[in-house]
């Protein structure tokens, strides 16, 4: 089957392509750029819409297997293509833990039967996200695990992630793990401040996630291990890991989109939907998390989708789990941040596309020729309120619920095939 899409605006951040022109797809594969005569069994006409390389999203829970009530594979590559995302990674820390090689198997294999788009296993660092022992790194990377993390968890003990960092290089394996370290968190439920002193809610300090950064970005480094510090959140993260980026070693940070658009006020009377780990921050580290966006810093902006039902969200602040549901709204809120001026179209484009391509070494990702047709049409004008009854994540626990936001994706192409077509109205 061959394929045009005519008159779209094709974007591509890799290399900075920004201009209206046709794409030809054939096998699944982008077959051409900028072709306006060439005959196609099908056409799509995208006129007023933009093309670019669909969303690569690197953090993704499932309740799948264990609690199929929260999300299933299924239910979430369903919300995911609906926002633009294409390729989506699966974190380990479902029920069981994805601590060996037959429930990274199992994810691939449900993805495969599923998933309306690409779903990529990781693993557990440690068995049972426990931080006692070591997972078996080596064996779930033969097996399809495309990184590995400790969840939400960072390693409690220095010298084990000292030996999985080493471990890990010695097989090329990618470590992806959570800054914030359980001592100093303690029973805190938002950023520290004088907000959560007048809200009487225990705060969550930048220090509880400093400590953790400089302790692994210092054992990555010297083990040489490619190393990703999943969801910063403060300025002083950013510091460090441009430090030692500096150095030339290996290191990557990823950050919310939530985290972009959201600082600590928004948790206004108590808004459990607003309640995540890391916490929304102040709006001095919120800015300067969208600066080291723009300067590259960041190399991936992730969903963080993490749904939890009613149940677990309808309660007194202190008691309520943390967690959003943002597969359907990560590419919304960066164009937001666009036509707020925060960000320009390619640099909020970019974390969402090569850059995580690159970071795994994807070919997807990019406007070229030979490169898989995983794409998005979206309508960068178009205005809409989210409303959490209109979303098609199993869990609907979005910090969005009733914000206008601006910018959607309107058709999702997973392999040059249509997956997803929003109704115009």
């Amino acid at each position: 089957m061959r394929t045009l899409i005519t008159n779209a605006r094709l974007l591509d951040p890799a290399t900075g392509l920004d201009e209206v022109g046709d794409l030809l797809i054939e096998d699944g594969k982008i077959a051409e750029i900028c072709s306006t005569s060439t005959k196609a069994h099908e056409t799509i006409d995208a006129s007023g819409l933009c093309l670019s390389p669909g969303l690569i999203d690197l953090r993704v829970k499932t309740g799948e297997p264990g609690s199929e009530h929260r999300e299933t594979i299924a239910t979430a590559s369903r919300a995911a293509v609906s926002g633009g995302v294409t390729s989506m990674v699966i974190m380990p820390d479902t029920n069981p833990v994805i601590d060996d090689v037959a429930l990274v198997e199992f994810i691939a294999r449900r993805g495969e039967a599923t998933g309306l788009n690409r779903i990529y296993p990781s693993g557990a660092l440690t068995q049972g996200l426990k931080s006692e022992q070591m997972a078996e790194i080596g064996m779930m990377q033969s097996a399809g695990a495309v990184f590995f993390s400790n969840g939400d968890r960072s390693v409690a003990r220095p010298s084990l992630m000292k030996r999985a960092l080493v471990y890990a290089a010695s097989h090329e394996a990618i470590v992806c793990t959570r800054a914030e370290d359980a001592d100093l968190v303690g029973s805190g439920v938002m950023n520290a401040g004088g907000l959560a002193q007048r809200m009487g809610l225990a705060g969550m300090g930048e220090d509880a996630e400093l400590a953790i950064v400089n302790r692994d970005l210092m054992l990555a480094g010297k083990a040489g291990t490619r190393f990703i510090l999943d969801q910063i959140s403060t300025a002083r993260s950013i510091q460090a890991v441009e430090a030692y980026k500096s150095e030339g070693k290996d290191v990557h940070a990823t950050v919310a989109a939530h985290t972009l658009f959201f600082n600590e006020l928004d948790v206004g009377d108590y808004l459990t939907y607003c309640k995540v780990s890391p916490p929304f921050r102040g709006e001095e580290d919120r800015l300067a998390l969208i600066d080291a966006v723009k300067r590259g810093t960041i190399s991936a902006v992730v969903s963080a989708h993490d749904p939890q039902p009613p149940e677990t969200k309808r309660l007194p602040f202190v008691e309520a789990a943390f967690g959003a549901a943002g597969l359907e709204t990560t590419l919304s809120a960066m164009l937001t941040l666009v036509a707020d001026g925060r960000l320009s179209l390619m640099e909020a484009l970019r974390p969402l596309t090569c850059g995580p391509a690159d970071l795994m070494g994807w070919d997807q990702g990019r406007l070229k020729e030979g490169a898989p047709a995983d794409l998005v049409l979206f309508d960068l004008e178009k205005p809409w309120a989210c409303k959490r009854e209109g979303l098609l994540s199993r869990s609907t626990n979005s910090p969005f619920d009733g914000r206008l936001l601006h910018g959607r994706a309107m058709m999702t192409l997973v392999g040059g095939d249509v997956v997803f077509e929003r109704v115009k109205n």
